[in-house]
């Protein structure tokens, strides 16, 4: 079974494919994201890993959370659904 993991502190410069590599060496990772700014393309610090199974993702996040990338700790964390949000044009 997949699991999905939220990597956050990561460095602006970070590629989807860097992360990937990161989390490669604990287990098959299924998918690997850089979120990024809608505007202007940049790395928001945090992304989301998804791992082939729960034992490799348990190992990935008690090896990686708090390690050193390019001088930032990464967090790493069990990702949780996203919570509804209303649609900024319902706000006003």
């Amino acid at each position: 079974m997949e699991k999905k993991l939220f990597v956050g502190n990561l460095p602006y410069s970070m590629t989807d494919e860097d992360l990937e590599h990161t989390f490669a060496e604990y287990g098959s990772v299924e998918s690997a994201v850089v979120i990024r700014d809608r505007e202007t393309g940049r790395s928001r610090g945090f992304g989301f890993v998804e791992m082939a199974s729960s034992e490799e993702a348990e190992a990935a996040q008690k090896a990686l959370d708090g390690s050193d990338v390019d001088g930032r700790p990464l967090r790493v964390n069990e990702a949780h659904p996203r919570e509804a949000r209303p649609r900024r044009d319902d706000r006003w």
